[in-house]
C-alpha cells in the first residue's frame, strides 16, 4: 500500500474538519455580534472572544472574523453615542430642572421671610404706639401672633436653609454629571478610532 495514497485522505479529513471548526467558530461570532448588538452593549475583539468562545488571535487572523468584528464596531458606534448622549441629555435636564426648582422655591422662602419680618415690625410698632390704649386681651392677642410669626419666620428660615442645601446638591450633581459627560464623550471618541 503506497503510504501517498493513506496520508492524501488523512489530509483532506483534517482540512475539511478544521473549515468546519472555522465555520462554526465564524457563526458564534455572527451570533455574538447580533446578541451584543440587541443588548445595546460596547461591541470589543475582548467581548466577542468571550462571547463567541474563540480567540482573539482568531478574530484578528480571520479574514471574514476581522471584517465582520470592524463592521460591528464602526456601525453601532453613532447609535451608542446617540443612545449615550440622549441617556446625559435627560439626566442633565433632569438635574437642571432640579435646581431651578429648588431656586424659585429659595426665592419664594426669601420672599415669605421678608414679608413676614416685615409684618412682624408692624405689630410691634402698633403694639409700642398703642399699649396704653388696649386692653389685656388685645395685648395677649397680639402677643400670641407674634410669637406665632417668629415661629413662622423659624420654619422658614429653616425651610430656607434645607432649600439651599438641596440646590447646592442638584448643582453639584449637575457638575458630575457635566464631567461624566466629558468622561463618555471621551471613550466614545476613543472606541470611534478603534484599537491601536
Amino acid at each position: 500500500m503506497n503510504t501517498a495514497t493513506v496520508t492524501e485522505p488523512r489530509t483532506a479529513a483534517a482540512l475539511a474538519a478544521r473549515r468546519r471548526k472555522t465555520e462554526a467558530a465564524l457563526e458564534r461570532v455572527h451570533q455574538a455580534i447580533a446578541r451584543l448588538r440587541r443588548e445595546k452593549a460596547q461591541v470589543s475583539v475582548a467581548a466577542l472572544a468571550r462571547r463567541a468562545d474563540v480567540s482573539r488571535t482568531f478574530l484578528y487572523d480571520n479574514v471574514e472574523a476581522r471584517a465582520a468584528v470592524a463592521a460591528a464596531m464602526t456601525q453601532p458606534g453613532e447609535l451608542q453615542s446617540r443612545t449615550l448622549a440622549e441617556q446625559d441629555d435627560e439626566r442633565e435636564a433632569t438635574w437642571r430642572e432640579r435646581a431651578l426648582n429648588a431656586e424659585d422655591a429659595l426665592k419664594t422662602a426669601h420672599t415669605e421671610i421678608l414679608t413676614q419680618r416685615t409684618r412682624i415690625g408692624e405689630l410691634l410698632g402698633q403694639i409700642s404706639d398703642l399699649q396704653a390704649e388696649w386692653t389685656e386681651g388685645t395685648i395677649q392677642r397680639i402677643t400670641t401672633e407674634n410669637t406665632t410669626l417668629k415661629q413662622r419666620v423659624r420654619q422658614l428660615t429653616t425651610d430656607n436653609r434645607t432649600l439651599d442645601e438641596r440646590l447646592k446638591a442638584a448643582r453639584s450633581n449637575l457638575r458630575f454629571q457635566d464631567r461624566r459627560v466629558a468622561d463618555l464623550e471621551v471613550q466614545l471618541t476613543e472606541h470611534a478610532q478603534g484599537p491601536p
